[in-house]
């Protein structure tokens, strides 16, 4: 009786309900709460007294929030552009049958077994001018030797385009090569009986087939870029001075150390739309294909 009881009063669909009830509640409702911060004067506690677009105002002219979007624009071309041709390049070796295969893609996938943490604190001490690479070659008898690129305001950012390209190219190889492995073998025939030469194949008809593979990657790596604040921290604490300075850690900084909660929220929410903004033309395309 129990047990027919049981059955009956059972809703599997009201596990569903509730579990959307709670990101509801805690994923979109901190979305829309931080939207009203941003368009307050809160400092360290909340203030609910509307002031419109004053934060944005700030935010748009605050010389330390246009240098950090700048840095983005020029982190994020370089590593996406960059882990996308390494890590394609990666796959294509990968997809000729190699020797040692299995060692090959464990070598290039173990730095995403790293935090990012990690991997910028590998990298900081690598590129240390004293203690890193620079201090190994001048103890060898190379005293002119230079690469002082962490300390450089100049070239700092490239330092965190290389660790951000060592630490996802391999994600990006295992893609790749998944959609490469899905080739149809008679297309390969075909490939083969033309004559094509193989550089041409992977540029020409390979590639172009796998534009839903590629665009995938592109969102990873964008949403990588956006949310870029580890890596940073680890690395250089956005210096020197602000040359490192993304949008997340500003955002950061300012919800904690200097406790400007609107601001803090408008930078935000600033991020957030330019996320949606990023991923709208993927969407569209994805939106197309299917209808």
């Amino acid at each position: 009786m129990r047990t027919w009881l049981h059955r009956q009063t059972f809703r599997p669909d009201m596990t569903v309900v509730f579990f959307f009830g709670i990101v509801a509640v805690f994923f979109y409702g901190s979305i829309v709460w931080t939207g009203y911060m941003s368009l307050t004067r809160s400092t360290l506690m909340p203030n609910y007294n509307f002031v419109g677009f004053d934060q944005y105002i700030k935010l748009f002219t605050n010389h330390r929030w246009l240098v950090s979007c700048l840095n983005m624009v020029i982190f994020g071309v370089l590593y996406i552009v960059g882990t996308l041709a390494f890590g394609t390049l990666l796959a294509v070796f990968a997809d000729r049958r190699i020797r040692a295969e299995s060692l090959f893609r464990t070598i290039f996938l173990y730095p995403l077994a790293v935090s990012l943490i990690v991997t910028g604190l590998s990298w900081r001490w690598v590129l240390d001018p004293v203690n890193g690479l620079q201090g190994l070659v001048r103890g060898m008898g190379w005293e002119n030797f230079t690469f002082d690129w962490l300390t450089d305001p100049d070239r700092a950012i490239y330092t965190l385009v290389i660790a951000g390209i060592w630490h996802s190219a391999g994600l990006i190889m295992v893609i790749i090569l998944a959609g490469l492995r899905g080739v149809d073998e008679d297309l390969w025939k075909a490939i083969r009986m033309e004559g094509i030469p193989l550089w041409r194949a992977y540029l020409q008809v390979i590639f172009p087939g796998m534009r839903p593979v590629v665009a995938s990657c592109v969102v990873l790596l964008m949403s990588d870029v956006i949310r870029g604040y580890d890596l940073v921290i680890a690395m250089t604490k956005g210096g020197p001075g602000i040359a490192t300075e993304m949008p997340a850690k500003f955002a950061v900084d300012y919800y904690f150390a200097r406790v400007n909660l609107g601001l803090a929220s408008a930078a935000s929410i600033a991020m957030l739309v330019l996320s949606l903004l990023l991923l709208a033309p993927y969407f569209y395309s994805e939106f197309r294909r299917r209808t």
